[in-house]
C-alpha cells in the first residue's frame, strides 16, 4: 500500500521509525515532511499536501502527527475526499461493544469502527500520548481493517464528501 506521511516537529522521530516499520511491512511510504526537526514548523505546511494526496488518490491511506494530534486531523478533514481519525491510544469503551454492538473488550475497537463505519483513509496520532509499540500495533490494525460496505454508512459518507 502507498501511504502519505507527515508530522510536525512533535512526531518528527516517531514519523521517522514509523517510515522504518512501514518499509518491513511491505508498504510504501511517501514523505511530505518535515525533512528537518524545526519547533517552529506550522503543521498545515506538511499535512495539506499529503491530504491532497490521498484525496487524489496518490496514495491509498494517509499517517499524520501531532502533539495533540487534532490540529493535524483539522486540517487534513479540510480536504474533500478525506476522513481522518485521531488516535490517542488503547482504550476500552464504557460498556464496551463492537461495531456490530456485541460485547467487546477489545481496547482497540476504534480503529475498526474508523474503516467499517466512516471509512477512515487517515489517521492522526497523538503524538505525545502514544508510544512507537502502540503507534505501530494501531497502524497494523487499521491498515488491515476494511470498509463494510452497508448502505447506511455509504450514505453518510456520501454526504461528508459533497
Amino acid at each position: 500500500m502507498r501511504i502519505a506521511l507527515s508530522t510536525d516537529h512533535a512526531g518528527f522521530e516517531q514519523l521517522k521509525l514509523l517510515k522504518e516499520f512501514l518499509i518491513s511491512k511491505g508498504h510504501e511510504s511517501v514523505d511530505f515532511g518535515p525533512k528537518e526537526f524545526d519547533a517552529e514548523d506550522d503543521y498545515p505546511d506538511f499535512i495539506f499536501p499529503a491530504a491532497e494526496a490521498v484525496a487524489s488518490g496518490e496514495c491509498e491511506a494517509g499517517i499524520i502527527m501531532g502533539g495533540s494530534g487534532q490540529g493535524e486531523a483539522m486540517a487534513a478533514n479540510r480536504i474533500k475526499g478525506v476522513r481522518c481519525m485521531v488516535y490517542y491510544g488503547p482504550a476500552k469503551a464504557v460498556g464496551a461493544v463492537d461495531a456490530d454492538g456485541k460485547e467487546s473488550a477489545d481496547e482497540y475497537e476504534i480503529l475498526r469502527l474508523s474503516k467499517q463505519h466512516n471509512n477512515a483513509n487517515m489517521i492522526s496520532f497523538a503524538a505525545r500520548f502514544v508510544s512507537q509499540l502502540e503507534i505501530e500495533k494501531a497502524v497494523e490494525i487499521w491498515l488491515n481493517e476494511q470498509f463494510s460496505e452497508v448502505e447506511r454508512h455509504q450514505r453518510r459518507i456520501g454526504k461528508l464528501d459533497k
